[in-house]
């Protein structure tokens, strides 16, 4: 897994500075994940997103101090988060590398960290209307995104769950029905 932190986080997590790694083409794109941190009045939270999706989770900072427990709250979160979105359990465990092991590096991409902070404006407002960190993430992957070419997060990210599954192609699923997408 690619975690890249921005300075602001990599600072907290006492990882400042990170070496840069550019985007491979060729790896898997549920494991390469963008990760910023942001203070909604005296709270610190974490947008963690998927690059190729923009597919985000928040979580809270708090107690996070370190790349250990940062690669536990994210593992964890995007569990819980995917299991309750209605995703196999399994879901979760292709995103997130089998031994726990994770490649830090800094942001490199403008677009990717310009539509997170977009996200970031957004859950700010959305933590003022008293929401959970889970309706923030929620309501924030089915916010049509610029850079997907105005879809959602939520149905590019199910795009690729359904392309890494199934290596036969985007259509096939595990119980071995065929399910069209368009007709």
């Amino acid at each position: 897994m690619i975690l890249r932190l921005t300075a602001k986080l990599a600072r907290k997590l006492g990882m400042a500075p990170l070496p840069a790694l550019p985007r491979d083409q060729g790896m898997n794109p549920l494991l390469d994940w963008h990760a910023h941190l942001f203070t909604v009045p005296r709270k610190q939270y974490i947008l963690a997103t998927n690059t190729a999706s923009l597919y985000s989770l928040v979580i809270p900072g708090r107690g996070i101090t370190t790349e250990r427990p940062f690669i536990q709250a994210l593992g964890a979160g995007l569990q819980a988060f995917l299991v309750g979105q209605g995703h196999p359990p399994h879901a979760a465990a292709a995103l997130l590398a089998p031994d726990g092991e994770a490649i830090f590096t800094k942001i490199t991409d403008r677009r990717i960290l310009g539509s997170m902070n977009d996200l970031i404006f957004q859950a700010k407002f959305m933590f003022e209307e008293q929401q959970t960190p889970w309706d923030v993430s929620r309501n924030l992957n089915e916010t049509p995104m610029s850079y997907l070419k105005y879809r959602a997060p939520r149905d590019a990210f199910q795009a690729l769950l359904r392309q890494a599954g199934h290596p036969d192609g985007p259509a096939q699923r595990t119980n071995n029905v065929i399910y069209l997408d368009t007709f």
